[in-house]
């Protein structure tokens, strides 16, 4: 059993079990005695007979000894100790990783889950729903984003920052970090000069930053002193926020979407295959994945319900049993299909072959995206152990496996450690409290009145002016502040969160209906006031909605009548 990967499920527990455990323990005993003895040797050969030195070697080897018993020692490059959702060797550990909460918060107390595959897609759902960030977590990570942006600011007033990956998208989970570009001129990327002003503002701990200046795409890594957020920055990568703005589009075409891939991320993240330096893939390999096997599905899945259990199981099927790595690409232009990878081999540049997960770029012709997923095998291993424990768990002839209220199914292969959720809560009770006194807007949680993965559709300083020209959430108020200010020949893109001038919060009065509360530029005076201030933007924006969309109908309507709309009938644009 790979302990990067699986972990013993309840029906193995038992005698048989115990005793076979004591026998491989003893057996891996037996090995890290002789490896201990091994490097012991090995540095008494290179150190002489200095017995102080040989106490050191001694007690060095130990040390790193145990760490790699702790870990995986698997992982070729980089580590887990820094990921808080790890369930590497939950064999041992699993009363120290989900001991505490059970690893399933997503589970509801009292609520009747059906059997088999229907269970699955039930526990999918609420899983969906607990994972997807919280007013609180959307407005730390924003505020994260507005400190950096002023130390760039500081140095390079002419630059821009913009947000890409999951944090745009809105497809992250709470340990995700942030994907930060900085958009300007050097002849040289300045990247020592970052990291020197992330350390003196006090913005990121000293013993996090990194500078990755040999990786194909330099970037400077860090995680936030104040909420332990982890960041990436680089630079003149606008690649990056065109794909972000790809996968949106994706998200409204396939409203399945976001819940597959969430759950497909924490699988990957617990395994520490969510990072191609750690031997797995990439998030946009994996949404790509998730796209092109939407787009070639046999039945129509881009209805909101369709079943997730059934779409999960399909989905591993697909790429832990099916796909044939070794001689087909995936593309998911032009509604997507299969690409022989000879035929994608004489588009690419630079002599490149195609890589075993090999994915054609919709955005830059002739790139591989999974260029660099050396251990994509690795993630096939991992969906086929996912498939064969879901279809066993999901088999209607098995009543005892597929009694999701007696045992969570989803919770056979995903788990969420006792850290993430203590995290969370520590996020909730530090951070909000400090969010509402510096006056910034924290939205309510109604799905019906704001969509689930855009809980924080901006952040307003003090002064209450809108910081959206970056966030992950719609940005149609700012177009109304671009009209206001005179800003037409400035796009919205080069607007930065703290340039606070060009920001606003009122709508204007000619495109209030009736019957929909106005919100006005006024001072926001207790967290009650602020919630239902926001609620009064979504509904303006819902009203705008439904009458841009009664519109277009009209105008089709009447078009062959050659009647024309008034001219001075305006509508902000809307995303």
């Amino acid at each position: 059993m790979d302990l990067s990967v699986a972990w013993y499920q309840e029906e193995q527990e038992g005698e048989a079990k115990r005793i076979w455990s004591n026998i491989w323990d003893t057996n891996e005993m037996e090995y890290q005695q002789q490896q201990l003895l091994q490097q012991q040797q090995q540095q008494q050969a290179n150190n002489g007979n200095n017995s102080d030195t040989k106490s050191n070697d001694s007690n060095t080897s130990n040390n790193n000894f145990t760490a790699e018993k702790t870990f995986n020692p698997t992982r070729r490059k980089g580590s887990t100790n820094d990921n808080k959702a790890s369930t590497y060797n939950m064999n041992k550990y699993q009363g120290k990783l989900v001991g505490k909460h059970g690893g399933c918060p997503w589970r509801t107390l009292n609520f009747q889950y059906a059997r088999g595959i229907v269970g699955l897609h039930q526990e999918i759902e609420q899983f969906y729903a607990h994972m997807i960030p919280t007013a609180t977590e959307q407005a730390i990570r924003m505020d994260v984003v507005s400190r950096i942006e002023s130390a760039v600011l500081s140095l390079w007033p002419t630059s821009r920052v913009e947000i890409f990956g999951s944090f745009r998208t809105g497809l992250y989970l709470p340990t995700s970090d942030i994907d930060l570009v900085v958009i300007g001129r050097w002849e040289k990327l300045p990247l020592r000069t970052l990291e020197v002003e992330l350390l003196s503002s006090r913005i990121a701990e000293p013993q996090s930053i990194r500078v990755l200046d040999k990786a194909s795409v330099p970037i400077v890594k860090l995680t936030d002193r104040v909420t332990q957020v982890k960041v990436d920055i680089s630079f003149n990568m606008q690649s990056g926020v065109q794909s972000a703005e790809l996968i949106k589009d994706y998200k409204n075409q396939y409203p399945v979407l976001s819940k597959l891939v969430l759950v497909l991320k924490q699988f990957l993240l617990q395994r520490d295959l969510n990072e191609v330096f750690t031997g797995g893939i990439s998030s946009y390999s994996l949404i790509l994945m998730c796209i092109s096997f939407l787009q070639l599905h046999p039945r129509q899945n881009s209805y909101a319900n369709a079943n997730l259990g059934v779409l999960l199981l399909e989905f591993l099927e697909l790429y832990g049993r099916r796909f044939n790595y070794m001689k087909t690409g995936i593309s998911i232009k032009n509604g997507g299909r299969y690409i022989p990878k000879e035929e994608l081999q004489r588009d690419m540049v630079d002599g490149h072959r195609p890589s075993l997960l090999c994915i054609e770029d919709p955005l830059t012709p002739g790139n591989d995206i999974g260029r660099s997923s050396y251990g994509a095998l690795q993630v096939k291993q991992a969906f086929e152990y996912a498939y064969i424990v879901l279809c066993q768990a999901v088999s209607p002839l098995n009543n005892y496996f597929n009694d999701c209220n007696r045992q969570s199914i989803l919770g056979r292969i995903i788990r969420v450690t006792d850290e993430v959720i203590e995290y969370r809560n520590w996020i909730k009770m530090t951070c909000e409290p400090r969010l509402l006194n510096r006056g910034i807007i924290i939205t309510t949680n109604d799905p019906n009145v704001m969509p689930p993965t855009n809980v924080m559709q901006g952040v307003v300083d003090g002064h209450g002016f809108r910081r959206s020209s970056i966030s992950s959430g719609d940005t149609s108020d700012s177009d109304d502040s671009d009209e206001q200010d005179n800003l037409s020949n400035k796009s919205r893109d080069e607007i930065s969160p703290t340039n606070y001038h060009h920001q606003m919060m009122n709508v204007k009065n000619k495109f209030a209906q009736p019957n929909v509360p106005v919100v006005t530029q006024t001072k926001v005076s207790s967290p009650h006031q602020r919630a239902l201030q926001a609620i009064n933007k979504q509904q303006i924006k819902q009203q705008r909605e439904r009458e841009q969309r009664e519109r277009e109908q009209q105008m089709m309507t009447n078009s062959g009548s050659g009647l024309l709309i008034d001219s001075n009938d305006t509508f902000p644009p809307l995303q």
